[in-house]
């Protein structure tokens, strides 16, 4: 195993701990197995992290920093609405379906009733901003005259639960039978779906 520096100390935590709690679950993970898959000690691991909850809270964190500047502009500025929904459910369904990520959803289904606060972080800092940026998105389809609706913030959940439905189906119902899915296909129903609602005619 090559030796951990400092400077990708952090990194290599992370991916251990992300693989840690897709294989095991919150509850089932153990700090000194994430160590281990690192190849430090567990007092070099509470150096980094102090806790294995604060090992969830950096990939969430993570998750909203690496990600969102790739699924939405920050300022949506002249383009067509329809074209970044459209491009939104793409990039977060592949996102959220692949097993990098897909963990955190599966995780909060899970395990969130026994560990509410990871839960209620998991909504503050991941779930709030997604379904906000996604809101603004279609605020922005109805003042450009493309989308009509009543209630943006609730158009919003919907988009989001075809994504969440994506990534639970892909990473808990594929692997003990259930027919595979296509994601780029589903991503490409979902919006055209969500797009037929919001119109304007």
């Amino acid at each position: 195993m090559p030796r951990v520096t400092p400077t990708d100390r952090r990194e290599r935590i992370l991916d251990a701990a992300r693989e840690e709690f897709a294989e095991r679950g919150f509850a089932a993970t153990r700090m000194e197995d994430v160590g281990k898959r690192v190849g430090i000690s567990r007092a070099a691991l509470y150096l980094a992290f102090d806790s294995k909850e604060a090992l969830f809270r950096a990939l969430v964190s993570e998750v909203i920093t690496d990600v969102m500047p790739k699924l939405l502009p920050n300022d949506y500025g002249t383009l067509p609405a329809a074209a970044l929904l459209r491009g939104f459910i793409r990039i977060a369904m592949a996102r959220m379906a692949s097993p990098e990520t897909a963990f955190l959803p599966r995780l909060i289904v899970g395990e969130g009733r026994n560990f509410p606060e990871l839960a209620r972080f998991y909504h503050e800092t991941a779930l709030i901003c997604v379904l906000g940026a996604v809101e603004r998105l279609i605020i922005h389809g109805i003042d450009r005259g493309e989308f009509t609706c009543a209630d943006p913030k609730m158009a919003s959940r919907s988009v989001a639960s075809g994504i969440i439905f994506a990534a639970l189906w892909r990473n808990v119902f594929e692997p003990v039978g259930a027919e595979p899915m296509d994601i780029d296909w589903m991503a490409q129903c979902h919006a055209e779906l969500i797009l037929a609602g919001l119109r304007k005619v």
